[in-house]
Parts: C-alpha cells; sequence; structure tokens
C-alpha cells in the first residue's frame, strides 16, 4: 500500500506499513507463532489464544498506528508502543515454555545465535527465510528462533518511536497543521493582512 497523501491537504503522508520492517517482521511473528502453538500446545490450551492474540496485537497496532498517523501524531506513538508491549508479552510467553520444559535460551555465545543474525540482516524478509528453523522438529530451536525474531522487532520498534518523538517536536500535530493551513488560505483571500 503506497502512503496516502492530499497533495493539498493538510493531512500529512500517513499509512504504508507495507513497507515497514517492524511489520515485515511482526507478519513473520504472527505466521510463526500460529504454526508454533499448533505444533507445541494441547488444543484447548489458554495458552494458544494468549500467545496468538499477542502476536496479532504487535501486528495489527503497527498497521491502526500507521494509518492513524495522518490525523494524529500521539495516537500513532502509542499504538506503535501497544505493539511493542504485545510482542513483550509474547516474548516471556517463549521464553516461559523454554524454561519449564528445561530448554536452553539462546544467548550470543550460542552457535547458532551469528547465523540467526546474518537472517535479520536479509532485505525484505519474508516467513520462508526463517521457515527452517521455525518449523524445527526440535521445540528448542523453533521457540529460540522466536524469541530472536521478537528481540530484533522490539527493537526496531523501539527506534521507530524514537524517530516519531523526534518528528511530533520537529513538525507538531494535526493542530498546529490545520491553523497553519488556515492562515495561508486567510492570506490568499486577502493578501493585505500580515502587511504592516
Amino acid at each position: 500500500m503506497d502512503k496516502q497523501y492530499n497533495p493539498n491537504g493538510f493531512i500529512p503522508k500517513h499509512g504504508g506499513y507495507e513497507r515497514l520492517i517492524t511489520y515485515q517482521k511482526a507478519e513473520i511473528i504472527y505466521d510463526g507463532t500460529y504454526y508454533f502453538c499448533q505444533k507445541y500446545f494441547q488444543r484447548y490450551d489458554r495458552t494458544i489464544d494468549q500467545m496468538v492474540q499477542a502476536a496479532r496485537s504487535g501486528k495489527q497496532n503497527i498497521v491502526e498506528a500507521s494509518m492513524a498517523s495522518g490525523t494524529s501524531k500521539e495516537t500513532e506513538i502509542k499504538l506503535t508502543n501497544v505493539a511493542r508491549a504485545s510482542l513483550e508479552e509474547l516474548l516471556m510467553d517463549y521464553k516461559d515454555f523454554l524454561r519449564v520444559r528445561k530448554l536452553k535460551y539462546w544467548d550470543k555465545s550460542h552457535p547458532y545465535y551469528p547465523l540467526l543474525t546474518e537472517k535479520h540482516k536479509i532485505p525484505n524478509g519474508t516467513y520462508k527465510i526463517y521457515q527452517k528453523g521455525i518449523e524445527s522438529a526440535d521445540p528448542e530451536v523453533s521457540a529460540n528462533v522466536m524469541i530472536s525474531i521478537i528481540n530484533l522487532t522490539s527493537y526496531l520498534l523501539a527506534h521507530q518511536i524514537k524517530t516519531l518523538e523526534k518528528e511530533f517536536l520537529e513538525e507538531g500535530g494535526l493542530r498546529e497543521r490545520m491553523s497553519q493551513a488556515r492562515m495561508e488560505v486567510r492570506k490568499k483571500q486577502n493578501p493585505k493582512n500580515g502587511r504592516l
């Protein structure tokens, strides 16, 4: 989806979420979580709903934040932060999965860690890049791959929020743009206004 923009209006460019790396990774997280839960939890385990909903919330809040950005920078920042919070909740579920099953959490010293880091650098990464790891027969591999993707996405969302804060401070919000647009219209209607 291209950024939506009315060149004659005061609503700035917005949308275009499919091009955000955070959205692309969040979509992988959702698909991977759905697969993981179907494979490793009993059919009626409430954990399935909780994990899938947290993954969905991460993805959907990025979409909503992107679409709301045209009219409310505050809403965009809030929803982006909600996305990050949802993924942090999901991260804890994966870590709990490893801990209660006495499976190993991969830190930076693990031999597979550099391989995952390289996968994260592939531009426009899709589920297919991580599929072998996510769909591994070994639950330790699957959970750690998901943890790694979530950690990366959370990190990227934190930077995205900082960028949004900076944009707000430099450009202001919708009210300021509306006031500015109104003043421009008044100047055009009455060019004598504003002259000494």
